[in-house]
């Protein structure tokens, strides 16, 4: 099946139940894709031409540049620092160090980042900093390595940096051809917004990015070898330091997920229950494979960790102590104010392969 294949329209497939004692109370719908890199549908539910946007699971591709142009190493950029520029990490010490760092090396200071301010994802230094009395800081921001990176390319083109998050500035504009490369989505029909970071966010069908996703972890030979050369950088530094690309303190899908698979799996959460994954190629997927789905109501907490688990375990990627190790995003027990169960978050679906 191709994307041109699949037009016509589809309405989203219950994907995860909420039951309280004998009933469902609510459910969570959504469309998921799993394809090859060349669009080819291995498995979906619903309609994988949905188009939405990628939110963070655009981070990988936006640091491609950054690699490929040579500024990751004119800069000196370690494999820690690649992982955090594709990472919504959580705010800790390693990642604010890590973020600094960048910084440094490039000259700059955080004054220089446009990503804004946010409470830490990590529950521990949120709690840390309220008895403390201290604010959040911009390296605090899950994009700041994101944004380092894209500071660090724009110094590298020799392009401004105080315009750096514009759509019409170079360092905008090499992202956005890196989006078309990987999506086979021309420039002129992504669709273009604001993310929370500031910096623009690309629309593109599911299908697309499963096929980005698939093209990460298993390049095409008709990329340029500087192109390949950053999908393997990328990727094995997401691998090699998922503590980056999430956290090490508060249990953050991604990483638990490229730890649990060993090397099999990069992992990319997106805002508003958008997730991307890329299954490096192994016996069940010899030549790889990318995985798009979109929660319909956005949910990212209890749905999108139950969805991501049962796709991957259905695509044979999940087995055995794998499976074992994130069985607790599973599902999720509910209970009232007392403490008593009563209740389950499951997911229920079947791919269609």
């Amino acid at each position: 099946m191709s994307e041109n294949d699949n037009n016509i329209a589809c309405p989203p497939e219950p994907l995860v139940e909420i039951w309280r004692g004998p009933l469902i109370e609510s459910r969570h719908r959504g469309h998921v894709v799993a394809a090859d890199r060349d669009g080819l549908v291995m498995a979906y539910l619903g309609a994988p031409e949905t188009v939405t946007y990628l939110r963070s699971s655009a981070k990988p591709f936006q640091c491609i540049p950054l690699i490929s142009l040579g500024a990751a190493d004119r800069f000196g950029f370690n494999d820690k620092e690649i992982a955090l520029a594709c990472a919504s990490h959580n705010g800790e010490p390693l990642h604010t160090e890590t973020a600094a760092g960048m910084l440094r090396k490039i000259g700059l200071d955080e004054s220089a980042l446009k990503c804004g301010i946010h409470e830490p994802f990590s529950h521990e230094v949120v709690r840390s900093q309220r008895e403390k009395h201290e604010l959040p800081n911009v390296l605090q921001n899950n994009c700041s390595g994101k944004h380092a990176g894209m500071l660090a390319l724009a110094l590298h083109l020799g392009a401004p940096i105080e315009t750096y998050d514009a759509i019409d500035h170079p360092v905008q504009q090499m992202i956005v051809n890196t989006i078309a490369q990987f999506s086979d989505v021309s420039v002129d029909d992504i669709i273009i917004g604001i993310d929370g970071c500031g910096a623009p966010v690309f629309g593109v069908s599911l299908l697309a990015m499963a096929r980005m996703y698939a093209r990460l972890v298993h390049p095409p030979k008709a990329f340029d070898e500087e192109t390949r050369e950053a999908c393997r950088r990328i990727v094995s530094a997401m691998n090699t330091y998922p503590e980056m690309i999430g956290g090490g303190l508060t249990e953050r899908l991604d990483t638990e997920i490229m730890r649990a698979a060993h090397g099999r799996v990069v992992s990319k959460v997106g805002a508003e229950g958008v997730y991307t994954a890329g299954i490096l190629p192994c016996k069940e997927w010899p030549h790889g494979l990318g995985l798009a789905f979109k929660i319909e109501d956005g949910e990212d907490r209890r749905a999108r960790p139950t969805v991501v688990i049962e796709s991957l375990r259905q695509l044979g990627v999940l087995t055995g102590e794998a499976y074992d190790a994130v069985e607790q995003f599973s599902s999720f027990q509910i209970r009232n104010h007392r403490g008593d169960l009563v209740g389950e978050v499951r997911a229920l679906f079947d791919l269609k392969k």
